[in-house]
């Protein structure tokens, strides 16, 4: 016979209540789902899914140069409301 504890952990409320109403979508209580958790991180001895920090691709390195390069342009046009970037772009295609 395998003995029990009690586990007493703290997580943001919202999280807690959208968790436990999948939980029960899928006919689990939140102490199965934890204790789901607990096993798979036992057998796979680790966390039970990837946990990497990704690199990001070169066209989003691009982007992000871009981007920077931008904001730190004065002279790089800004607008101010939708109405004045659709008359710059209607102006671009004229």
């Amino acid at each position: 016979m395998t003995s029990t504890t009690n586990l007493n952990i703290r997580t943001d409320r919202e999280l807690k209540e959208e968790s436990e109403h999948i939980f029960s979508e899928l006919g689990l209580s939140m102490t199965t789902a934890v204790n789901m958790f607990l096993r798979a991180t036992v057998r796979e001895n680790g966390i039970p899914f990837s946990l990497k920090l990704e690199e990001p691709n070169a066209v989003t390195v691009q982007a992000i140069e871009e981007g920077r390069r931008i904001a730190n342009d004065p002279d790089y046009p800004t607008y101010h409301d939708m109405e004045s970037l659709r008359a710059s772009l209607d102006d671009e295609t004229d």
